[in-house]
This record gives C-alpha cells, sequence and structure tokens, in this order.
C-alpha cells in the first residue's frame, strides 16, 4: 500500500499523459481472494470504475466507488487500523488469559457466544491456539498500514493511541522475526 498523497500523484502524471486512473485497495485474506470474496475500496475515474465492474465481480463480492483519488486508501487505512487495534487486543486477551491459567480454547468458546464473536476473532483465536500462524495476511504487512494511518493522523491531527501502543506491539513482533508469518503471530509478542 500507499499513501493517498502518493496515489494522487500518480493520478496526476496518468492523467497528464492523457491516461484514466483509477485507485484500488483491497481488503480480505488469502482465502478471499482464493474465493474471489474480497471486498474492493475504488476512487478516481467514475467512468472507468464502471468499465472495470467486470474485472471488480471476478475478484470480489463487493466494490465500492468512494469519489476522488485518495479516498480508497484512506478508507483501508481507516480499516486497517480498526484491524490492528482489534487484533492486539485479541492478543493481549489470550495472552492473560493464558498467564491466568484460563484455557483459551474456552476462550474462544465463550467468545463465540457473545457479541464480541465474528470471524476475524474466531479465526485468529484459533491461529493463536494452534501456533502456526499461517499467512492469510502477512504482519509485516499490517505493521506497515499502521504506520501508513499514524502518518495519516498527524496530517490530519487525529490523535490515534491505540493506533500507536498496536503498531508499537507489531513492530515488536516483526522483529523478533514474524514478519512473514500471519497477523495472528502477533500473539508472540503480547505474551510477553
Amino acid at each position: 500500500g500507499i499513501d493517498s498523497e502518493t496515489s494522487q500523484d500518480i493520478a496526476e502524471a496518468i492523467s497528464l499523459k492523457g491516461g484514466r486512473y483509477l485507485e484500488a485497495q483491497i481488503q480480505g485474506s488469502k482465502s478471499q481472494a482464493q474465493d474471489g470474496t474480497l471486498v474492493i475500496l475504488v476512487s478516481g475515474d467514475r467512468s472507468l470504475f464502471d468499465d472495470c465492474q467486470s474485472c471488480f465481480q471476478a475478484m470480489g463480492k463487493n466494490s465500492f466507488y468512494l469519489g476522488e483519488v485518495g479516498n480508497a486508501t484512506k478508507m483501508n487505512l481507516v480499516l486497517q487500523t480498526m484491524m490492528g487495534v482489534t487484533l492486539a487486543g485479541l492478543a493481549e486477551g489470550m495472552a492473560l488469559a493464558d498467564r491466568a491459567g484460563l484455557q483459551q480454547k474456552d476462550v474462544l468458546e465463550i467468545l463465540e457466544l457473545t457479541g464480541l464473536a465474528c470471524p476475524i476473532l474466531l479465526n485468529k483465536g484459533r491461529s493463536i491456539i494452534d501456533g502456526g500462524f499461517p499467512t492469510h495476511q502477512p504482519l509485516q504487512h499490517m505493521q506497515k498500514d499502521l504506520k501508513l494511518s499514524l502518518n495519516m493522523g498527524d496530517t490530519l491531527e487525529q490523535p490515534l493511541p491505540l493506533t500507536a501502543s498496536a503498531n508499537e506491539v507489531f513492530k515488536h513482533a516483526k522483529r523478533l522475526g514474524y514478519g512473514e508469518h500471519d497477523v495472528s503471530a502477533v500473539y508472540i509478542r503480547a505474551r510477553f
């Protein structure tokens, strides 16, 4: 991923050469890509967006037109911020449960019966319990997106203290050698 300003620069350069530009960001995992159920966030030339619908439909279940160039990146970073903070919280909760002598499988079983139950928490929770961290979304990509979100927050003078904390946890997990593992490997850092 890139920041919205870089995308705007690319759009301007293409436009000056007579071309049309779409910025597209993808939300989803490796398995969603294989299933063709990605969510595609698009901004830029509206007529080009309309022309590309068959391509988007081949890759994903939904595509969203978000207006001017830069908005797709901004939306992606907002969603990645929510995901990163949520996954850091899951990792810390699972580490706390383990330290408290609770069975992590019990945590997930109970979680599944509450309003917190959602596929990402349950799937990543299972990865934490299994300890294998098969890569569906690389941890290093999440950390990069958190860093870009923090930069966007700085530009907009929007405080992001939870994102800053989550970014540090992901950075440390990356330094421990888990950058290419799944984002659920953030648990390795959280349990210290």
